[in-house]
């Protein structure tokens, strides 16, 4: 990816400036953290060769100068909250996963690697095992509702849906650890098929909620060190633990540092 904003200190434009520019692919960050999605997409841009203009991402609550809800204008502009947004040109703000990867497929480098394939059943495998991470009760979704907060409640925590939590998640591990198991046999290090494909991507970056990631991959930031405490407390959950091989550490650690954008470049302030 040629991003004039890869460097340590990366700049951010606000979200009203990424609104009214009509050329150039605009994501939105909250520097410092590595917000999963937003940083799953990043590195979906990275591997597809798409320049990427940092924007911020308006925090939730509310302002305590003016009282008023801080995501206010993101709803507004996107009818909805969400993290991240991404703007390309003048067309509509993607907010879903699916049709983010969509446009970065449609518009990335002409050398860049496939990331949905084009075999229909790899096609079917790929999404599917996406969803199992990133759609609604799905690992991610999990992990969120673990605990109560404004987070969780987004998510519709309860005791009941938190008590569930940590055998959804770990399903999922299971999941994608017999996959790996299978590709290895077949000679791929990959999830689909013999090359990397989206999956690879969300799946590697989105598996730091579940593991304590080294920090050259991961940086650690004022900002980010208690959701890394986070992330490092959920791998030794006794349901999640029972299912982290050694295979998903290495498929994470290979993906991340052959394709992925590592060390990450957050912004904020380093420790």
């Amino acid at each position: 990816m040629s991003d004039e904003n890869n460097t340590s200190a990366p700049t951010f434009i606000t979200l009203d400036e990424a609104a009214a520019m009509t050329e150039g692919t605009r994501i939105t960050f909250i520097p410092g953290v590595q917000a999963l999605y937003a940083e799953a997409l990043k590195n979906i841009c990275f591997v597809k060769d798409i320049p990427v203009i940092r924007a911020l991402h308006p925090l939730m609550g509310v302002d305590a100068e003016t009282g008023e809800d801080r995501q206010a204008r993101l709803y507004e502009l996107t009818s909805q909250t969400g993290l991240p947004t991404m703007f390309y040109n003048d067309e509509r703000p993607r907010n879903v996963w699916s049709e983010q990867l969509a446009l970065a497929e449609r518009i990335g480098g002409p050398n860049s690697p496939a990331l949905i394939p084009e075999n229909v059943e790899h096609r079917v495998e790929m999404f599917g095992l996406c969803a199992v991470v990133l759609g609604e009760d799905g690992l991610v979704w999990n992990t969120r509702i673990l605990n109560d907060g404004p987070l969780g409640r987004k998510y519709g925590y309860s005791d009941e849906a938190s008590a569930a939590a940590p055998a959804k998640i770990a399903a999922a591990i299971a999941l994608i650890d017999s996959r790996l198991q299978q590709q290895a046999e077949n000679g791929s290090r990959y999830l689909v098929g013999d090359t990397l494909t989206a999956a690879d991507v969300y799946w590697a970056t989105m598996s730091m909620i579940i593991l304590a990631t080294p920090p050259e991959i991961m940086p650690v930031t004022r900002q980010n060190q208690a959701m890394l405490k986070f992330f490092a407390a959920n791998s030794k959950i006794p349901e999640i633990a029972a299912v982290l091989s050694k295979r998903i550490v290495d498929h994470q650690h290979y993906i991340l540092t052959t394709y992925c954008e590592t060390p990450a470049v957050l912004g904020g302030d380093p420790l």
